[in-house]
């Protein structure tokens, strides 16, 4: 009974928050009353009504464990998620993925056309640092530069775009367990670990705890994402499953099987852990979100 009304009240929680930011992602991204109409609205389609919102829930996670102002985490959050949202849309064009379906419905190209949906990342990933830069944080200039370097370096060459480059030039090779972590450090758990470091920054310095948390969070939803691809329907999953097999790309799977993938992620889901060994209670939401990320089928 009291583990059932923990995943409850868990649950409750991700409901909450994810309401919270399509709320706030609804008032941060312009509307189509404004010029140009088609760019903006297909900003909304791309961004709103869809995703597990993991990002933004490992932001608010890790700013309620050090005390930060929930309307600062609003902005934090948003910001990585628009981040998330532009790379998903130019993952999807003919250029790199070529896909037709994510979060249930037509990609961004399929349902407006290639050059708006490269206009559409554009705009979403400036809006993003638009957000950090008009929202101070009162008193701590310091800490507000420290949030924009965070999300440049994870959305840039050293970090998601970079990951992005590796996994193109890697599509019909073999890459080893070591490899495959360079590149989805990058391309995965760049992103994932800013989420978390953002929400610490909105209250001061991010813990070393949680820096460790978030990288091993990072890599272990790559690991879990990788085995979905391989075992869940294009249905469950709301994007095209099996996708990286067809174009030869390397994945966990390939490298170490279903289980052995498994496995992995189940070591990294107890290293997250064990980074917030220190931290009590207070970090409880970032311990469920581990095990979500880990055992979710979907």
């Amino acid at each position: 009974m009291l583990a059932s009304a923990t995943e409850a009240d868990f649950a409750a929680w991700m409901g909450s928050i994810r309401a919270r930011i399509e709320d706030a992602l609804a008032r941060s991204l312009p509307g189509p009353q404004h010029a140009p109409a088609r760019l903006h609205q297909a900003m909304r389609y791309a961004a709103l009504d869809g995703g597990k919102r993991v990002r933004p829930l490992l932001t608010f996670a890790a700013g309620e464990l050090v005390g930060a102002d929930p309307a600062r985490l609003d902005i934090a959050a948003c910001a990585v998620e628009l981040i998330h949202s532009y790379s998903l849309v130019h993952d999807d064009m003919p250029c790199i993925d070529n896909d037709v379906l994510r979060r249930g419905k037509r990609t961004v190209h399929v349902e407006y056309d290639e050059a708006t949906a490269l206009l559409v990342g554009d705009a979403l990933q400036t809006l993003a640092f638009q957000l950090l830069a008009e929202h101070p944080l009162p008193g701590n200039a310091g800490a507000q530069l420290e949030m924009l370097r965070t999300l440049a370096i994870a959305a840039g060459s050293r970090g998601m775009a970079g990951g992005q480059a590796i996994d193109l030039e890697a599509t019909g090779k073999t890459l080893s367990q070591t490899e495959l972590e360079f590149m989805h450090v990058r391309k995965t758990g760049a992103l994932i670990s800013a989420a978390v470091k953002l929400g610490a920054l909105c209250a001061g310095p991010c813990p070393v705890a949680l820096e460790q948390y978030a990288n091993r969070v990072g890599l272990a939803f790559q690991v879990v994402d990788d085995v979905l691809d391989a075992e869940v329907s294009s249905a469950t999953l709301g994007k095209t499953a099996g996708k990286d097999s067809k174009q030869g790309k390397p994945t966990y799977v390939s490298a170490m099987g279903v289980a052995g993938a498994r496995r992995f992620a189940e070591e990294l889901r107890g290293g997250a852990h064990a980074a917030l060994a220190t931290l009590g209670e207070r970090a409880q939401r970032l311990r469920q979100l581990a095990d979500f990320v880990v055992l979710r089928k979907f």
